[in-house]
């Protein structure tokens, strides 16, 4: 039977999204991408949701792209490398890909609601991009956040360039990507990454309840207020994204992605041991 890559629960206008590949840590394929786009886009449109929740199946959040796919080959950054935020894709694809990014730079289209991320494990390089994506973030004591492009010889190209230094400042930002060093919940929430930190067992009970005091609001006001949010983060951000997307690209083309696969197995090693000795 195919596993359901993304689980989906709906109640009293609550939508919790599940990624489902915990043997994976929830890393990135394409399918899982493709599944989580088209489910963003149909609770985008289901006027029956007015907040949604984005989670992993445990023990991750999501570990980012599946190195091990993209060690395979490099088509799994056709969705991750800069897009044509002005109307298309990136100019060096001109094929339909379900890998594809948003024109927005995010990993999906814009959901128009409020975004809770709920991280309750390791939210790593493009998982960490999931999450910055989010309106706002509880954490699980158990979370660890790390951005590892530099490590896997990759860039961004959802907008981590532009909203880690928003949540963190451009210091701690520039720690977390120079290094690739993970980030504890506690550390997390001293520098303004998460909003909050409960113990793991409490952590979607907490997210659900955020989530329902934020449904029972005035519909229409809340989403006008969410609109207002993000046109103003667009209009802010927008010149930004335009950079990380142009050198995203450019990084790809120069070939400075080529042999991924000889540095996945290193990558993948110290980022377990790492996020071992930050819990401890």
């Amino acid at each position: 039977m195919t596993q359901d890559l993304i689980l989906v629960e709906s109640q009293d206008g609550v939508a919790t999204v599940t990624l489902n590949r915990p043997s994976a840590r929830n890393a990135l394929s394409r399918p899982l991408l493709r599944q989580l786009r088209e489910t963003f886009a149909r609770l985008g449109s289901d006027d029956s949701v007015g907040v949604v929740i984005l989670t992993g199946a445990d023990p991750a959040f999501c570990a980012g792209l599946d190195l091990k796919e993209l060690s395979a080959s490099s088509e799994l950054l056709d969705g991750v490398e800069g897009p044509d935020r002005h109307g298309g894709p990136a100019p060096r694809d001109d094929r339909p890909a379900p890998q594809q990014a948003s024109a927005s730079g995010s990993p999906w289209e814009p959901l128009g609601k409020p975004l809770i991320g709920a991280v309750n494990g390791a939210a790593i390089t493009g998982g960490l991009e999931l999450a910055l994506n989010c309106d706002f973030l509880i954490a699980s004591e158990r979370a660890v956040f790390a951005d590892t492009h530099a490590r896997v010889g990759i860039m961004p190209g959802w907008g981590l360039s532009v909203l880690l230094p928003e949540r963190v400042g451009f210091t701690m930002a520039r720690r977390m990507s120079f290094t690739g060093d993970f980030v504890d919940a506690r550390r997390a929430l001293e520098c303004g990454l998460v909003t909050e930190v409960v113990p793991h067992d409490q952590l979607l009970d907490r997210a659900q309840a955020l989530a329902a005091t934020i449904a029972a609001n005035h519909r229409p006001a809340v989403l006008e207020l969410h609109r207002s949010y993000r046109r103003i983060e667009a209009e802010i951000n927008g010149a930004a994204l335009d950079i990380e997307a142009d050198l995203s690209r450019r990084w790809r083309q120069s070939g400075g992605a080529d042999e991924i696969a000889n540095r996945v197995p290193g990558v993948i090693a110290r980022g377990r041991t790492q996020a071992a000795t930050v819990r401890s």
